[in-house]
């Protein structure tokens, strides 16, 4: 299984809402259907792992211009 990134309070709470409302469908019974909200709680979980590598690609970026920025101008200090 893969690493769950950080999650947003957002997240969180959504999660435990489903979660909450998968329990309350588990004490009607066995045979109850819990699929639509699984895949509800996967859906959030593959959200947060794209913005985290979303989040993840900008800083490496950010951190490419700083290092370009910085060469740029030492070249000019010369």
């Amino acid at each position: 299984m893969a690493k769950d990134p950080k999650f947003t309070a957002r997240e969180i709470t959504q999660i435990g809402w489903y979660t909450a409302r998968m329990a309350k469908r588990g004490i009607a019974g066995e045979n109850v259907h819990l699929g639509d909200l699984q895949k509800k709680v996967d859906r959030i979980i593959d959200g947060a792992r794209e913005r985290e590598a979303q989040q993840a690609a900008d800083q490496a970026e950010v951190e490419k211009a700083a290092r370009k920025a910085r060469a740029e101008n030492g070249k000019t200090r010369k």
